[in-house]
């Protein structure tokens, strides 16, 4: 990752500072010269991870919250005295909350408003990068392989709660974005939205094992009951007849970032799909790389599960409401707008990027 030495180091304002993205974000940029500060805000404690990353100032906190508990004072002020230069949002509660989507909408979308009135209305910030997903392209059952998503599209409805929150997100910031670009008090922030593809690499793999599509179909979750339940239950990978997925590599995704942020915005507002080209990964690639068989399955099936599962654990199984399309159905896109705007190449292909154990975090694979 080159460094840009013709411009001032930039402060940069990162949220979700403990989540997969920001803290990859934050221990890489962190050792760029060409920064000078970064601010992190999550509701989480401070990881291991970043805790002896340089320059660093970390506020925990929640985006949604109108005062922090550090004597009272906002989180919208301890950032602003930094005068951040850049603003990277990539704090989301992914995994839907069993019973509890009125605080699930405060943090994500209401706290989105907040990252993005904050970015609108602080002069020193002069980009807003914000964080979105494929996933609100929306899993249907007329979706194809052989079709894939251009930003132009746009998205719509689903009801995964997941993509329908980043849905009605992207929503707001627009409006937000034409609201303070009539505003004359300060120039307003250029704005790139990043709609990534399932992000993995040797660090989502292995350092950070959660309950992901990987991690149950690998056989990784053994530390509770109902991890080890999963693990027999997927001991064939189940598989409709289009399912497949897109990946993009976790160093991938960090360098896109880098170019956006240091680099220069060809447009003022505008959207990307993260994906590599080439291949889709089939349920029967996903299957072969994990060393397993499938069986084919229709998706009333899977719905079926998902319900029973997500119900009678609680939510602890993430498959929550609509999340079944999204294991029946394919979203496909097309991610090579970068590259014609950016001159941006990936490094890994989805399949590459699903099984290697290489970047700059391929250490944690060994």
């Amino acid at each position: 990752m080159q460094n840009n030495s013709s411009q001032k180091p930039l402060t940069i304002f990162i949220t979700g500072g403990a989540g997969y993205v920001g803290a990859m974000l934050i221990d890489i940029f962190s050792k760029r010269s060409d920064v000078a500060r970064i601010i992190a805000l999550d509701k989480e404690p401070l990881p291991d991870f970043i805790k002896t990353a340089p320059k660093l100032k970390y506020i925990r906190a929640n985006t949604s919250d109108e005062k922090d508990t550090h004597a009272g004072v906002s989180w919208q002020t301890m950032v602003g005295i930094e005068k951040p230069d850049v603003v990277i949002h990539t704090a989301w509660q992914i995994r839907e909350m069993y019973g509890k989507k009125s605080l699930q909408w405060k943090w994500n979308v209401v706290g989105s408003d907040a990252v993005f009135d904050f970015a609108f209305n602080t002069a020193s910030v002069k980009k807003l990068i914000h964080f979105s997903t494929v996933a609100s392209y929306s899993a249907r059952s007329e979706n194809s392989i052989k079709h894939r998503f251009t930003e132009e599209e746009g998205f719509r409805p689903s009801d995964y709660l997941y993509a329908e929150e980043k849905r009605i997100t992207e929503e707001h910031l627009k409006i937000k974005y034409q609201i303070a670009k009539n505003n004359n008090a300060h120039p307003c922030p250029q704005v790139a939205i990043i709609r990534p593809a399932a992000i993995t690499g040797p660090r989502g793999r292995y350092m950070r094992i959660r309950f992901g599509l990987q991690s149950a179909l690998s056989g990784q979750l053994k530390e509770t009951f109902i991890h080890r339940m999963i693990s027999l239950m997927v001991s064939f990978v189940p598989i409709t007849q289009e399912w497949c997925r897109q990946f993009i590599h976790e160093d991938d995704i960090a360098d896109i970032v880098a170019r956006l942020t240091f680099g220069k915005l060809v447009t003022n507002y505008d959207a990307f799909n993260a994906c590599p080209p080439g291949d889709v990964v089939t349920g029967k690639d996903m299957a072969e790389a994990v060393h397993k068989k499938t069986v084919s399955i229709p998706p009333w099936l899977i719905r079926i599960a998902f319900f029973i599962m997500w119900n009678g654990t609680l939510g602890r199984v993430p498959t929550s409401r609509g999340g079944w399309k999204s294991y029946s159905y394919p979203i496909v896109v097309d991610g090579s707008k970068l590259t014609r705007m950016y001159d941006y190449t990936y490094k890994w292909l989805s399949k590459e990027a699903f099984v290697k154990k290489e970047g700059r975090y391929a250490d944690y694979a060994k």
